[in-house]
């Protein structure tokens, strides 16, 4: 990404990303028809172009769950307080994010208006996070190590009541699936934890083309209540770290507090020992985040609602119907072709509007290929495609019958496209970092004049790190920088560059989301 402002009437999407990030993304997801902000603060709609996309992933994400053995279930929106209670340290991590449901009526006051009644009993908290309330049922399933390993995966909607929100990010109430597993041995358990992790690398990397670090959380930014967190860490275009996957061995802790046991091969009462991991819709806001352009939206063939689209081009009534004809009849062989395990998804675009309106149209919402088809063309039996990775006057002709055997050769060399573009991406703005004053300066930004673009800085910081906590937060406060994960690439020893105390590996410093 450019540091250099760009006009303004050069891009479909203003302002860039070199002007202003965050506001450049709300305008992409407002452009490509992804999502809108709901009338309950901090929630969204999600509109049906975002909500294919979301599909998408989910249907890869489930596919995957059930090769490696799990089953979909569904657990309660509610959890009793007393449940969140019984594991100290999850209540503590997740107490100031959750929404209290303390009455069961309305009622009409004097004044008409309504007011809560019928208080109860106990508080329910809406969901913010399932391992309570499956613990209990778990509690139930399991009782002699036949029953394990429990391999349980649900598709929900929770709540975290967060107070500064963003469309796909960061808001109120997201959807996610949350897997949850119970088992006889820690080894496998751990097993179980590293498994999922690799699934989710791999939606992440060969699905949606968004290169990932696999890594563990340190001690300060693990799961409440887990021994040990694992997690993907991609970068996106501002060079912010976007935190895209968890998968945490939980131990025996949600076990001892949900009351999980079985009896073993010897007939001795253990505890289960428990697994859980899950990815949103935040995974959304992380491809936008690292494919977008500024010209809006940019999709990955293996994951885009419509990957081919047709775009009709005529001026008299006589050459509509030829033409409608000639494109319905491309877009039927095209479909008859098979990528990323699914038929071609293709729409021809009838409506009524300006041929340039309908181009960037598309553009916006980051439709892989378009195909424009006009008189001319069918009689040279030829369609002028352009690709979304490339420029938006960069077309190619090319006959018919060629584009239709080799489409899925084009999209997926789309999708290896945008993922070394990202890779690479990744690359230019991680650096090794051996001082503190290089550390501080690499995330320091410069002050520059007013008019003038602000220097490139920061990214990812691979840097000695002897683990300690408050030292950790000490860095976050001056720099807002944390430690996004211990990668898994191998030990290194060295000295931290902040303490000269030992350290066995270089760990990934990054601002984040």
């Amino acid at each position: 990404m450019s540091s250099q402002s760009s006009k303004k009437s050069a891009t479909a999407i203003s302002p860039t990303r070199g002007e202003n990030y965050a506001e450049w993304y709300q305008q992409v997801v407002k452009a490509a028809d992804m999502a809108e902000n709901s009338p309950v603060r901090g929630c969204m709609v999600i509109k049906p172009w975002g909500y294919s996309l979301w599909e998408n992933i989910q249907r890869v994400l489930d596919d995957k769950f059930k090769e490696t053995g799990h089953q979909n279930a569904y657990f309660p929106l509610f959890i009793p307080l007393s449940f969140l209670q019984k594991e100290a340290a999850h209540v503590e991590g997740f107490a100031k994010e959750c929404a209290v449901v303390t009455h069961h009526r309305l009622e009409v006051g004097s004044d008409g208006k309504l007011i809560p009644t019928g208080e109860l009993e106990e508080p329910l908290i809406v969901r913010p996070t399932s391992e309570t309330i499956i613990g209990d049922a778990f509690a139930r399933w399991v009782q002699s190590y036949r029953d394990l390993p429990l391999l349980i995966n649900q598709w929900a909607n929770v709540v975290r009541w967060e107070m500064r929100t963003r469309m796909f990010l960061r808001t109120a109430e997201f959807l996610w699936q949350e897997g949850h597993t119970a088992h006889a041995t820690r080894e496998e358990a751990l097993e179980e934890t590293m498994r999922m992790l690799e699934v989710y690398a791999e939606v992440a990397e060969q699905w949606m083309a968004v290169p990932v670090i696999k890594g563990e959380k340190t001690a300060g930014e693990r799961f409440p209540g887990a021994e040990q967190t694992f997690c993907i860490e991609a970068m996106m275009q501002d060079r912010k770290a976007l935190q895209a996957g968890t998968s945490h061995f939980l131990g025996q802790n949600f076990a001892k507090a949900s009351e999980i046991r079985f009896l073993d091969s010897q007939g001795e009462q253990q505890y289960a020992w428990t697994t859980s991991w899950g990815v949103s819709t935040r995974l959304i806001g992380g491809l936008i985040m690292t494919h977008a352009d500024d010209d809006g939206l940019v999709l990955p063939p293996k994951v885009a609602p419509v990957q081919v689209v047709i775009l009709p081009i005529y001026r008299t009534q006589d050459d509509r119907s030829r033409v409608l004809e000639y494109c319905h009849a491309v877009a039927r062989a095209l479909r008859s072709q098979r990528y990323a395990e699914r038929p071609l998804s293709v729409q021809v675009d009838e409506r009524d509007e300006r041929g340039g309106d309908k181009v960037w149209h598309w553009i916006k919402k980051g439709v892989p290929l378009r195909v424009e088809i006009g008189p001319r063309d069918i009689e040279k039996d030829a369609l002028l495609v352009a690709r979304r990775d490339r420029a938006h006057k960069d077309k190619q002709a090319i006959p018919r019958g060629e584009f239709v055997a080799t489409v899925t050769t084009i999209l997926e060399s789309i999708q290896e496209a945008l993922f070394e573009r990202a890779r690479s991406f990744r690359e230019q703005h991680t650096r090794r970092i051996d001082t503190r004053q290089e550390f501080y300066d690499w995330f320091t930004p410069e002050r520059v004049q007013d008019n003038e673009p602000t220097p490139i800085h920061g990214g990812f910081a691979l840097a000695h790190f002897s683990g300690d906590v408050q030292l950790e937060a000490q860095i976050k406060a001056d720099l807002g920088v944390t430690v996004r994960c211990i990668p898994q690439d191998g030990s290194e020893s060295g000295i931290c560059p902040f303490t000269g105390a030992p350290s066995q590996q270089r760990v990934v410093w990054a601002k984040s989301y």
